[in-house]
Order: structure tokens, then C-alpha cells, then sequence
């Protein structure tokens, strides 16, 4: 069974992930900024407590399988890009951008010890350059990068047998999405469906559901 780690592990989707991926069997890393909400501590916006993650993720178990890199701030649905406060841009990037860029290559070296690495971004349909509208600024530039970051590393893994693919769970009931959204088990599964893929199975890809979204 695989090692998978989850960033943003303490609620929502996060967890459920962490759950789906327990049921199914493999051993399950979940991580949170704070001691004491998950099993390991992972701030991603601190490249020294992603270090230490990743060397405690080497101690105890020498390889990682999976990385889910979920954590994610800032749905800014009081902004416009016209006039968006760049501060809080900056502070979105932080966490939605540059957190999974520093997590994945920190935890790089356990992946390539992998068969069968997967990396798995939870992106959003918000960052689709085809739909693209108008304003949460800072949650959409953030994201529209994350996903170009995807494809960035999906090319360069590729030799590495390591799948690297985004996965948008849709508009989830939880603490960000707020209420009226579908059951956080549903935008979980698409997650656990991309960690899960055979080793044929695609990579560089922007999915919901198992199914493609346009870029």
C-alpha cells in the first residue's frame, strides 16, 4: 500500500481525503500548521517546517508514494482585480502558489524512492483560463498558476515515473466554500481518484470527477 501525505489535513477536504485513502487501505500522512490538528506538522508557507516534515517522513518511512498538496487560503469574493489589495495577492501566492512548489520540492527525493509516485494539486475550475471571469483575484491568479506549475512538473517528472496532475473537487461545502455546495465526500473522491492512478494513467492533466476540464 502507498505512503501518502496531505497538506491541509485538519478539515474539509483534506481530511476526507486522508479518510478515503485510509479506507482504501494505505497509510496516511496528514499534516496541519499546528501541532496537534494532524499527525504531522506542515506549515507550507515555512521552508523550515516543511524540512522537518520531510526528514521525519524520510525517518520513519524512507519513500513517499503520494503527495496531495490541498492546502489553500483566500477566497477573496470582495475583490476585483481592478482594484485588489496586492497584499493579500501576496499572502494567497504564499500558501496557494509557492507553498505546493516547496512542499513537492522538498519531498522530491521520497517520491523518486517511490514505484509509482503521484502528485496531486487541488486546484479549482476558477482557474480555468478557457472560463475565466471576473474577481476572487487573488484565489484565481493563485490557482491559475498552481496549475501551470502542474504542467511544468508533470514534464519534467515524466522520466522519473512520478504523475502529476490537478484536480479541481468543485464547489465543496466546507469552511472556504461555504454552505449549499456538494457533500465534501464528493469533491474528496476526485482527489483520491488522481492519488490512485495506475501507472498508465495520465499526467500534466486539470481534472474533476476523473473527467478533463479545459485549461
Amino acid at each position: 500500500m502507498a505512503v501518502c501525505l496531505v497538506t491541509g489535513a485538519n478539515r474539509g477536504i483534506g481530511r476526507e481525503v486522508c479518510r478515503q485513502l485510509a479506507a482504501l487501505g494505505h497509510t496516511v500522512l496528514p499534516t496541519a500548521r499546528t501541532a496537534g490538528a494532524a499527525e504531522l506538522v506542515l506549515d507550507v508557507t515555512d521552508p523550515d517546517s516543511v524540512l522537518r516534515a520531510a526528514e521525519e517522513v524520510r525517518r520513519r518511512h524512507g519513500r513517499l508514494d503520494v503527495l496531495v498538496n490541498n492546502a489553500a487560503i483566500t477566497y477573496d469574493t470582495w475583490q476585483r482585480a481592478a482594484t485588489a489589495d496586492l497584499d493579500v495577492v501576496r499572502q494567497a501566492a504564499e500558501t496557494n502558489l509557492y507553498g505546493p512548489w516547496r512542499t513537492t520540492q522538498a519531498f522530491l527525493p521520497l517520491l523518486r524512492a517511490s514505484r509509482s509516485g503521484r502528485i496531486v494539486n487541488v486546484s479549482s475550475e476558477a482557474a480555468s483560463l478557457t472560463n475565466m471571469g471576473g474577481g476572487t483575484p487573488a484565489y484565481t491568479a493563485s490557482k491559475t498558476a498552481l496549475n501551470a506549475l502542474t504542467r511544468m512538473l508533470a514534464a519534467e517528472l515524466r522520466p522519473d515515473h512520478i504523475l502529476v496532475n490537478a484536480v479541481c473537487p468543485g464547489w465543496v461545502a466546507t469552511d472556504m466554500g461555504g454552505s449549499g455546495g456538494r457533500p465534501v465526500t464528493a469533491g474528496a473522491a476526485g482527489v483520491v481518484w488522481a492519488a490512485t492512478l495506475p501507472d498508465d494513467g495520465p499526467t500534466g492533466g486539470f481534472f474533476r470527477d476523473g473527467r478533463p476540464l479545459p485549461w
